[in-house]
């Protein structure tokens, strides 16, 4: 009994931590179907026959924001970044894993230090050397991600290939594979819950990124949290429909693929923090 009363204490709990992260999403939700007056003087109260708009917000902002080429660029880069990261980081762990020596504990250790400096303590040096590199631009950029993104990545990777037996890696030689199929036909498919894990946790860090493409690319590609300040007008004014429906268009994407991701995250995660 006290076992069943304390399970259905920690479900309400987490059923209302739940209900408390939920909450602002709807609020956007509702309220980018309401008129802009209305949205500032009743934010939380549903549309009625008076406040409801239909589908204008989302024309109004997808006009006034070019949002399907911000879609375009912001694709392209999550998807690009998001590919670059757990490709080469899910080799570079492979290797210090397997590999030890003084070089590669150093390389792992720096990584991991990397995850603890903040990114406001070295975005104008990066950024000014990124336009010295010539790297603000689409291309350069998944550079830069695939940068920021690798100390994380890489101590994920690390702590699951080392759950990993040795043994199957040495089968796979015997049996003929070189160096590069032992990882990408035995180890890589193993690594396919944490790969998953590290796709969806940068797919949402960089999709939703403003400060680092504003800062790099700036308007020339303007990405869709840059294309969304475009909807200030004159004197501070914010068209507040327009920006409730874009927050509702770019959050879309993101939870679908989470939705499809979703049961591997926590295996993922868990895998991944055993050893580090």
């Amino acid at each position: 009994m006290k076992e069943k009363a304390l399970n259905r204490l920690l479900f309400i709990i987490l059923l209302f931590m739940a209900l408390v992260f939920i909450f602002p999403v709807f609020i956007v939700l509702i309220n980018s179907f309401k008129i802009r007056f209305s949205i500032a003087s009743n934010p939380f109260e549903l549309p009625n026959a008076d406040t409801f708009t239909g589908l204008e917000n989302y024309t109004e902002g997808i006009k006034n924001t070019g949002f399907f080429s911000a879609f375009g660029w912001s694709l392209f880069i999550t998807v690009f970044s998001v590919a670059a990261i757990v490709i080469f980081t899910s080799m570079t762990a492979w290797y210090i894993t397997r590999v030890k020596g003084f070089f590669n504990n150093l390389l792992y250790y720096a990584l991991v230090f990397s995850m603890i400096v903040p990114f406001q303590m070295v975005m104008f040096t990066m950024s000014k050397t990124a336009n010295v590199l010539g790297l603000d631009n689409p291309i350069g950029i998944i550079l830069i991600y695939l940068g920021f993104g690798a100390g994380l990545s890489v101590f994920m990777f690390s702590g699951f290939i080392k759950t990993v037996p040795l043994g199957i890696e040495e089968a796979a030689t015997i049996d003929g594979c070189n160096t590069f199929q032992v990882f990408w036909k035995v180890v890589f498919p193993i690594l396919k819950p944490t790969a998953i894990t590290v796709a969806i946790l940068n797919t949402m860090w960089i999709w939703n990124d403003y400060l680092l493409p504003y800062l790099v690319i700036g308007n020339d590609y303007k990405t869709i949290p840059i294309a969304v300040q475009y909807l200030k007008g004159g004197y501070g004014s914010v068209d507040m429909g327009a920006l409730m429906a874009m927050l509702v268009l770019s959050i879309i994407p993101v939870v679908i693929f989470y939705l499809l991701s979703q049961k591997y995250i926590i295996k993922g995660v868990a895998s991944g923090a055993v050893k580090g």
